[in-house]
């Protein structure tokens, strides 16, 4: 069973080894967070914090039966009942369902602790592998446009009865 956990300052640590050790991984399907991302690192974690502390994004971690950071999963912009979906899996992780799981459980957060009506989310078109969690969670595509050069589509997902 996967657990997800609200960021916590104490997750740094385990944040900035995750985002690390998997930094290339990433890099297939989404834009690079570039060096200087790692460089200030502190300084991001605490704004991010901070954030949260607002109301403004709510950022989770996802933890495997043994405790392991293995993810993280965050609804960002929270405005007018509606949150952007984003979420990054270890490559240690993928193919597991671990994914899935991790959006269905906040997806029910989103509606029943933090009071949201819909959700978006984008992936790029070479991601099939989210583009399958997304349809799996019931999002379905709105609109499709270029991030940064490369085809993606946008999805959403109202909440009633999640």
């Amino acid at each position: 069973m996967l657990t997800l956990e609200p960021l916590r300052p104490d997750h740094a640590d385990a944040v900035f080894a995750f985002e690390l050790a998997n930094r290339a991984w990433f890099a297939r399907t989404v834009p690079d967070r570039g060096d200087a991302y790692f460089a200030g690192f502190a300084e991001r974690h605490a704004a991010l914090l901070a954030e949260q502390a607002a109301g403004v994004c709510r950022f989770h971690v996802v933890l495997d039966p043994t405790g392991t950071l293995v993810g993280r999963i965050n609804l960002m912009d929270l405005v007018d009942g509606s949150a952007e979906l984003g979420y990054r899996i270890a490559e240690s992780a993928a193919g597991r369902g671990v994914a899935k799981a991790a959006v269905a459980q906040v997806r029910r957060l989103a509606a029943h602790s933090y009071g949201l009506r819909s959700l978006t989310a984008v992936t790029t078109l070479d991601n099939p592998a989210s583009m399958a969690v997304l349809a799996h969670n019931g999002f379905a595509v709105i609109a499709e446009f270029l991030l940064d050069g490369r085809p993606a589509v946008r999805y959403h997902r109202g909440l009633e009865g999640s």
